[in-house]
């Protein structure tokens, strides 16, 4: 089991694969992961194509500024930030800095945690 993981070595594998939804390749990585939990990297570029996810979500946010809108309400963020998100909530970055990448943290049954 992978007990350690660097930005370096998560940022190396980013972009990621070309799919439909990512043409110019994945933008997040898996760093760890353990059961229900996964821990990745996200870093968009431009704009945040993603969708609600099954899992409940921590953001930590690790450079960068920008706001995170939840169900329509927009949350500031910068760097040190933590930023909750319930599964299947509507969530999306808005402008964020060119420079913005966050660890997310991925947990519990689908459907999240009541």
């Amino acid at each position: 089991m992978k007990a350690k993981a660097t930005v370096e070595e998560v940022l190396s594998r980013i972009p990621g694969p070309v799919t439909a939804e990512w043409p110019m390749g994945e933008r997040f990585a898996v760093a760890l992961a353990h059961g229900t939990m996964s821990v990745e990297y996200y870093a968009p570029a431009g704009h945040d194509p993603q969708t609600p996810h099954e899992q409940d979500e921590v953001y930590f946010i690790h450079r960068g500024t920008g706001e995170l809108v939840i169900s329509g309400n927009s949350h500031s963020f910068k760097a040190g930030d933590c930023l909750f998100v319930a599964a299947n909530v509507e969530h999306r970055f808005e402008n964020f800095s060119s420079d913005f990448g966050t660890w997310v943290v991925f947990w519990g049954p689908k459907g999240g945690e009541k």
